[in-house]
């Protein structure tokens, strides 16, 4: 029975993508990598972050999430900051109509200069949690889309 993992997802299935995993038996994090090669601009106001598609899906339990951090050596190696901070994936977001769950890293770039990320090359890490509902909540919407939808239902 499966409990919770990650997948290819749909339209990156002939390239040759690295499912995460653990470089060590006590670390939390997932490495995830990058699915192709993406330029990262040098941060001026007003610019939208850069969204690195990483290829996969992640499948769970529906009272658990999957947490996206960044890698403890992209601000200073890279100047790399997730815009968000903390990248959250809901359980209901696997598989949805509009891009089958695809995760993507939302990234500025600090530095003076444009970045330049290779695919292949680990972006971060995916860290899977349980969490908790509060007395009283009463949620029944259904997601309806993909990145950045859970105001739409």
């Amino acid at each position: 029975m499966r409990k919770r993992g990650f997948e290819v997802c749909k339209g990156f299935e002939d390239k040759n993508i690295n499912l995460p995993v653990r470089k060590t038996a006590h670390s939390a994090g997932y490495d995830i990598e990058c699915a192709e090669d993406t330029v990262i601009p040098k941060f001026v106001p007003g610019i939208n972050p850069t969204l690195i598609p990483t290829g996969l899906k992640a499948y769970m339990g529906d009272d658990e999430v999957l947490y996206l951090y960044n890698r403890s050596s992209n601000p200073k190696k890279k100047g790399l900051i997730l815009a968000n901070s903390v990248g959250v994936i809901d359980a209901d977001y696997y598989g949805n109509p509009d891009n089958d769950g695809h995760i993507m890293f939302a990234f500025y770039n600090i530095k003076d200069e444009d970045i330049v990320i290779k695919k292949g090359e680990a972006i971060g890490q995916g860290v899977f949690a349980p969490y908790l509902i509060c007395d009283g909540d009463n949620a029944v919407g259904t997601r309806e889309g993909g990145f950045g939808s859970t105001d739409k239902h």
